[in-house]
């Protein structure tokens, strides 16, 4: 490999011949070799778009050279579209606040924006990374925007999906309506319900989760830009937050953005990311809770419930021929635990906070930001995967629902609690049919035990008249 030598304020460095990154670059390359993970795409977008709409705000200013400015942007777009992320190679895990991070952002720009003038990489001439890249900005200001601007986009895949996967849900819940089964609490039998009514519950469930993170989301629209370096704003050009913001708009299409009403609140405090993550935790919290209810649903398929049968994707087993096992919900439980744990890592870092700054913001973005792109892509693939091609069997269903002594709970209004309780005990001890010892008592006509096994009389609201 050949090399270039740099010069920043530390002294001389070798930098690969290649490369579009710099000296500071380089030095936290050799800083820091700890994971092997660099930076996600949303947030190298969202930091080549800052570095855009500021070189517009500048020369619109008349801070900037308008030629530099074009170059800066034409640079910047390069970046955006994604053809020089190999050239973004500091580890997630770096300094503190991200200023590796920016000045990775800033050089590649700089070298690409000379290239294109006819210069050499290493030069920065004309355009320098802190100079005029840089220029009106600081990593402490850029950093905390390019977070919000990237979870914003990020969420934007992730809604929809959510939204689709409640639609499933509830596709399901008409299509399973009329199947009488057992409930269960505790893990025990407890009175009847319909098929259709769970998954329609999951359905809801689903939706109110994809609006609570919505709503969450939005606190990460007001952007603390033009802040710089303690969020007084200094070295900036009149006007420079707000103009900021509507170029910003014009680049992301993320209508929602408005500048802070304390550009020092945007930096030293940290919670819109911190509250989209705790949205994300409760939405992991609900899909692996239904993920669990559908593999004890679709356990067997002998010795379980097996209510449900969930789609055969793959072998289950390397050594029980014909095993299959349900692995889409097994995978969506790994992902909601791996978001669960994100969410620890997230409230730490929002908390470790200190005076203007918070310096933990790179294991922030990097946390949410994979939660939110496992989620999207998990609610894809379960939704296609598994939800949509479940099935039922409403005879085991049905099985069930008769031999449940939940049955029982009917019985209350009309013979009383303790009556019914000392029924359903021998019915346990005897291993009878509670059904069998209704009949055989005279406690209920047969037409009443035909209103009980009514799948939408006995899982509706209603009473059984008592007996007088």
């Amino acid at each position: 490999m050949e090399f270039r030598e740099e010069k920043d304020s530390l002294g001389v460095i070798t930098v690969p011949a290649h490369a579009y990154w710099g000296a500071q670059t380089q030095r936290a390359v050799e800083n820091f070799p700890i994971s092997g993970l660099r930076a996600k795409p949303d947030l190298i977008k969202a930091y080549s778009h800052i570095k855009i709409a500021a070189a517009r705000v500048n020369v619109a200013a008349g801070i900037l050279d308008r030629e530099l400015g074009v170059l800066i942007e034409k640079a910047g777009w390069a970046i955006a579209e994604g053809g020089l992320n190999d050239h973004i190679v500091v580890d997630v895990f770096q300094a503190g606040a991200g200023t590796s991070f920016n000045m990775n952002i800033n050089e590649v720009i700089a070298n690409r924006a000379n290239e294109l003038y006819g210069a050499k990489r290493g030069a920065y001439q004309p355009v320098h990374p802190n100079d005029h890249v840089n220029m009106s900005q600081s990593t402490n200001d850029t950093f905390p925007t390019a977070m919000r601007l990237a979870g914003l986009s990020a969420t934007r895949r992730l809604l929809p999906e959510l939204e689709e996967l409640a639609g499933a849900f509830e596709d399901k819940g008409r299509e399973f309506d009329e199947i009488l089964k057992s409930g269960r609490t505790h893990l025990q039998d407890a009175t009847p319900v319909r098929l259709g009514q769970e998954f329609s519950a999951y359905g809801l469930t689903v939706r109110k989760c994809s609006e609570h993170l919505r709503i969450e989301s939005i606190s990460m629209a007001e952007l603390g830009i033009g802040g710089t370096a303690v969020g007084t704003g200094l070295n900036t050009p009149p006007g420079f937050p707000s103009s900021m913001v509507e170029e910003l708009k014009k680049l992301t299409n993320i209508q929602d953005l408005v500048p802070s009403l304390d550009m020092r609140e945007a930096m030293q405090s940290q919670m819109p990311l911190s509250r989209t993550s705790g949205a994300l935790r409760n939405v992991a919290l609900e899909l692996g809770r239904i993920a669990n209810d559908l593999r004890l649903l679709s356990s067997g398929p002998t010795t379980g419930l097996a209510e449900i049968r969930l789609p055969d994707l793959q072998p289950g087993s390397s050594i029980m021929p014909g095993k299959v096992n349900p692995v889409m919900a097994e995978c969506m439980n790994m992902v909601c635990f791996q978001v669960i744990g994100n969410d620890l890592t997230i409230s730490q870092a929002v908390h470790a906070g200190q005076m203007e700054l918070n310096v933990m913001m790179p294991v922030i973005i990097h946390n949410l930001l994979q939660s939110l792109d496992i989620l999207a892509n998990m609610c894809r693939a379960f939704r296609q995967r598994c939800v949509a091609g479940i099935t039922a069997d409403p005879m085991r269903c049905h099985m069930y629902a008769t031999q449940s002594l939940g049955l029982a709970t009917f019985l209350s209004p009309r013979l009383g609690y303790e009556t019914v309780a000392k029924l359903v005990q021998e019915a346990t001890e005897n291993k009878a049919n509670i059904l069998e010892l209704i009949r055989s008592r005279g406690l209920l006509t047969e037409e009443e035990i035909r209103k009980l096994l009514d799948p939408y009389v006995i899982t509706e609201p209603g009473i059984l008249t008592r007996k007088k």
